[in-house]
């Protein structure tokens, strides 16, 4: 029948009824998956085409094969849908493998090729002691040691030129003690290759002649910028992992294609946007802390679609806490830091790397994190965690000792019943025996007492972290907004809030699965820190201008292969400094080829940085340019407008629940109400349980929660109320 005839002879209900089925059905041939692997649960999210949420779930990650737990993600959001695989257009993907390989040791055999001359970089670092008293000082863990470290002639000045040729002749011998020292990768790392590469493209060539298996990073490709210690670290990082997350990312991809899978698979990256898997392979070491970006970039969008300024992200998963600052809609970005530190906190005391990075702080305190009495009789919680196996005591998978999730169920603050789902089983007895047991006798206190305890402790310690952090960047928690997700961020929030001096938080929809829902808003992109030293007064522009036009090639090639149709965008940056400083200032560059006439701005954005920064410029000081900046980027997704709402109605509870108050430290009843029938302008009062399928919102005595036009829950904290 003609589509004409079909018209007409529906009526306007039905017309309505069938033009949304076809725009629903042509959506779902544009489905979007999007997973992030954590160290407990594993997170999946399917959008349609409109990025209208159609399915979310956790499940327990696999550790042996993290590829296992996706799948059986990836199947479950699928069969809840009705789709299959043909209908996914996009594929996005975090994982904390790369990060696990690092903080565990577990990483192929490296050792490194250097300037002769340079043997010990790795030693003498940065010249100094992170603790300056500390008689038992352990030194950070930098993978190579010095028998495994070779160095080779020939050498580069600052601007490229060429002093002395590379000596070939050394190479048969530089292989030798490679195969002696049973090295399977090698990092590369010479004099200014930054500035001119050749001397490592060379070398590597020549190794690869005479070793073809060998796995080699190239200093150049990985961190090209001055500053030798930082830029061999963070190669010697990029080839400790490089073996293991090849073979991990052609595993992944090759059995997503035997279920069905036709699109590309699209990684998750330190900065906060998306590469293919080509360029993950290549530079795995931006993978690092790859899902926790995903939560950035979720709070980010958020605070743009609700006009809040000055934002915390807080992300607690089963394993770790990470907090984020986000200022004007962007998360706090950073060029630098450091993986597996020696001492808690302490700068220095851990492996450096040096790649674009969302700055966060990252703890180790989760669902999954072990409660134990230290010597000294004190009640210390992580950072060692249970994870997926065994797991909490109340999951029932042989974990015996206490953690905060077995905490947070002796408290009621988890129903069992719907914990994950419904796929976990909780045993509250086990949870009890493992607090009694592992906290309780040791301090004197019962199962009770002992889980208020362990919850005091971890939620201190994340707020402690949230506020070092803010110090160190010189802002102020008090006047900002938190952004709490994760399997145990809503749980936690107003707890953590409270002591970071936190007066308000909002918990947006699907929050559980936060960092994934964050993915599917991350642009393609690519970021290049390239050094290049001038001064303000003395730039040669035409080399500078042509400098640039060669990152925007090798970025644009980058994004395009993840990206091939639509429009980029493009940030440029440069790194100042006054003459003889040690650390750089970024500011932000127009996109365009640079001219004289843009040199009194640029001083002047400078001095303004400065000054914020340091409270006053120095007059008449030279200003230097160190390195330059150039991020490529596909457009993000539309924001969402919703409508504010201008009715407040008492929500209904479903019913009640008994829970130690976490202000009163004494039994009493909280309302349940159930997320999914929350409507916009429903309020309560604390204390009170909010129970969605993959976490819970726990709404404190001294808070009130509403929910927005978006469906998002506002939680308020009434200082004058507090019980």
């Amino acid at each position: 029948m003609p589509l004409q005839s079909l018209l007409e002879r529906v009526s306007a209900s039905h017309l309505t009824f069938l033009l949304f089925w076809i725009l629903y059905m042509h959506n779902r041939n544009d489905l979007r998956l999007a997973v992030d692997i954590g160290g407990t649960f594993t997170d999946t999210v399917l959008v349609d085409g409109q990025g209208h949420i159609l399915a979310t779930t956790k499940t327990p990650t696999t550790p042996e094969n993290p590829t296992l737990g996706a799948l059986a993600g990836a199947e479950h959001v699928l069969a809840a849908t009705g789709a299959d695989w043909s209908q996914i257009a996009g594929f996005i993907h975090g994982t904390t493998l790369a990060t696990n390989a690092l903080i565990e040791r577990r990483g192929a055999v490296v050792a490194t090729v250097t300037s002769e001359g340079f043997r010990d970089i790795l030693e003498i670092a940065y010249e100094r002691r992170y603790s300056q008293y500390e008689i038992n000082l352990v030194k950070p863990d930098l993978i190579v040691s010095r028998g495994r470290a070779f160095t080779i002639g020939g050498r580069m000045d600052a601007r490229g030129q060429e002093l002395q040729p590379l000596d070939e002749e050394t190479v048969r011998r530089l292989t030798g003690e490679l195969a002696a020292c049973g090295a399977e990768a090698v990092a590369i790392c010479l004099m200014h290759a930054y500035a001119n590469p050749a001397h490592e493209l060379r070398l590597r060539d020549l190794l690869l002649a005479a070793m073809p298996g060998l796995v080699i990073s190239l200093s150049h490709e990985v961190s090209p910028e001055a500053r030798e210690f930082d830029r061999l670290s963070t190669t010697i990082a990029n080839a400790y992992i490089q073996p293991q997350m090849a073979s991990y990312l052609i595993d992944f991809q090759a059995r997503f294609s035997d279920e069905g899978l036709t699109c590309p698979i699209l990684m998750m990256t330190a900065g906060g946007g998306m590469t293919t898997m080509e360029t993950a392979a290549r530079l795995p070491i931006r993978l690092v802390e790859s899902g926790p970006a995903g939560g950035a970039i979720l709070a980010a969008r958020i605070a743009a679609e609700t006009g809040e300024r000055e934002v915390l992200s807080f992300d607690m998963g089963g394993t770790t806490a990470k907090l984020c600052l986000i200022d004007r809609y962007r998360p706090q970005t950073a060029r630098k830091f450091e993986i597996a530190r020696a001492a808690r906190f302490i700068k220095g005391s851990g492996m450096p790397v040096r790649i674009p990075v969302i700055e966060m702080i990252e703890i180790g305190a989760g669902g999954g994190s072990i409660a134990h009495v230290d010597r000294l009789g004190r009640l210390q919680v992580g950072p060692e965690s249970a994870g997926s196996e065994p797991g909490p005591a109340a999951f029932a998978k042989g974990g015996t000792e206490p953690t905060v999730t077995d905490a947070d169920v002796m408290q009621g603050l988890i129903e069992p019943g719907r914990f994950a789902e419904g796929r976990l089983r909780i045993d509250m007895d086990a949870a009890k025996r493992a607090l009694a047991s592992g906290v309780g006798q040791e301090l004197k206190l019962d199962a009770a007492q002992a889980a208020h305890g362990v919850s005091e402790i971890v939620d201190e310690n994340m707020a402690a972290a949230g506020r070092m952090h803010a110090v160190e960047s010189g802002k102020d928690l008090g006047t900002r907004l938190m952004i709490a997700f994760g399997g145990n961020g809503p749980l936690h929030a107003t707890r953590v809030a409270r002591r970071a001096q936190v007066d308000r938080i909002l918990i947006p929809r699907d929050p559980g699965v936060g960092s994934a829902v964050g993915f599917l808003f991350a642009p393609v992109s690519f970021e290049i820190i390239r050094s290049r030293y001038g001064t303000l007064e003395a730039l040669d522009l035409d080399g500078l201008n042509a400098f640039f036009d060669a990152m925007i090639v090798e970025a644009e090639a980058v994004v395009r292969a993840g990206m091939p149709e639509g429009n980029l965008t493009r940030r440029r940056q440069a790194f100042m400094r006054y003459h003889g400083q040690g650390h750089e200032i970024e500011i932000l560059l127009p996109d365009r080829a640079l001219e004289e006439a843009d040199f009194p701005a640029l001083r002047r954005a400078f001095e303004e940085e400065y000054s914020r920064q340091f409270s006053r410029a120095v007059p008449g000081m030279k200003i230097e340019i160190l390195n330059w900046a150039l991020e490529v980027a596909s457009e993000p997704p539309a924001l969402e407008h919703y409508a504010k709402t201008r009715v407040k109605q008492p929500a209904q509870p479903s019913g009640q629940r008994r829970i130690l108050c976490d202000v009163t430290g004494e039994w009493r009843e909280a309302e349940i109400h159930d997320r999914g029938v929350l409507t916009p302008g429903d309020h309560l009062d604390g204390p009170a349980l909010i129970i969605e399928p993959q976490t819970t919102t726990f709404v404190s005595a001294d808070f009130s929660a509403h929910v927005d036009g978006g469906s998002n829950i506002w939680l308020t904290r009434n200082r004058e109320g507090d019980q």
